[in-house]
């Protein structure tokens, strides 16, 4: 519609609370000409009156106006929809995106849209570092596309978002499974000034232990049998596999303790969240040390 009317006027109103006359006022025939596009969101949270309202334009639409409504699935408001289908409306079907996969494919399509490509590498520290945000992400692939030419890789993400990555707790997790002390603290430092909520940190903790662990529990090196098994989507496998090493099964299952210690720690049961996080980082660095030596089970009795 944009392509077409390039000078339209437009309008968004989210559904839910909107008075009959601020909906009247946006599709009622304009005293100044030109086209108009409307957008009305979130149509299944629409009240019984504002659906009437709809259902009633669709009987006598207005030829220089094109009304969007969106509608985000499930019976509430259903009919509204098959009213808009037999009046002939186009529908777009948006499916929801839930897998980590599905995300990646979908960073990988937008930034083919906007004329680039990315590697695998880039598409995974791009979800890490921007978020599970469908709006995010595709700002980002187009921005990183227009910033770095034709080919994305993991460096132009790096310098594009740097910091944002750790925002997540996820690099502090990465630097803890393989052993880096020093890089883990600043890293849980650094997202403590920056305001990361300590649940975040503490859960990334705990994915990445448990992910480890799983991954290291199997005898095969398969990256696609164990995607199979593990049901888990192959880059993070990859990954996985990565921080499984130097890790024996006795201290990923004692890292697995100290993880839910301190779920428990930053919900309360701590006195210092802060100090928790700490602590279990460098606990769960010194078992990884350790190996399954005695010398782990004190560190897990916290001695």
């Amino acid at each position: 519609m944009r392509e077409r009317h390039q000078d339209s006027e437009e309008h968004e109103l989210a559904a839910a609370g909107l008075p009959l006359g601020d909906l009247a006022e946006v599709l009622a025939p304009s005293l100044f000409g030109g086209h108009r596009l409307v957008v009305v969101t979130g149509v299944h949270e629409a009240a019984a009156a504002l659906t009437d309202q709809l259902l009633a334009y669709v009987k006598d639409p207005d030829p220089e106006l094109t009304l969007v409504v969106v509608h985000h699935g499930g019976k509430r408001n259903e009919a509204l929809v098959k009213a808009f289908k037999a009046a002939g409306a186009a529908v777009d079907e948006c499916p929801k995106i839930s897998s980590a996969g599905e995300r990646i494919a979908f960073v990988r399509n937008e930034v083919r849209h906007a004329g680039g490509k990315i590697t695998p590498d880039a598409a995974t520290a791009l979800l890490d570092a921007v978020g599970n945000d469908l709006r995010n992400l595709s700002a980002a692939a187009s921005q990183l596309v227009s910033d770095f030419g034709g080919l994305v890789d993991a460096d132009a993400v790096a310098r594009f978002h740097r910091g944002q990555a750790e925002v997540t707790g996820f690099t502090v997790a990465e630097r803890v499974l393989v052993g880096d002390s020093a890089g883990s603290i600043e890293m849980l430092r650094w997202a403590l000034d920056r305001g990361v909520a300590h649940v975040l940190i503490a859960d990334a903790l705990a994915d990445g232990v448990r992910t480890a662990a799983r991954v290291a529990s199997l005898n095969t090196t398969n990256i696609g049998e164990l995607a199979r098994q593990l049901k888990l989507p192959p880059w993070k496998v990859k990954k996985a596999q990565g921080q499984a090493r130097g890790w024996s099964i006795d201290a990923l299952q004692q890292a697995i303790g100290v993880a839910a210690e301190l779920n428990a720690d930053v919900k309360g049961a701590a006195a210092s969240a802060d100090y928790a996080l700490e602590r279990a980082v460098r606990r769960i660095v010194a078992i990884r040390a350790a190996g399954a030596t005695g010398r782990g089970d004190r560190l897990r009795s916290g001695r």
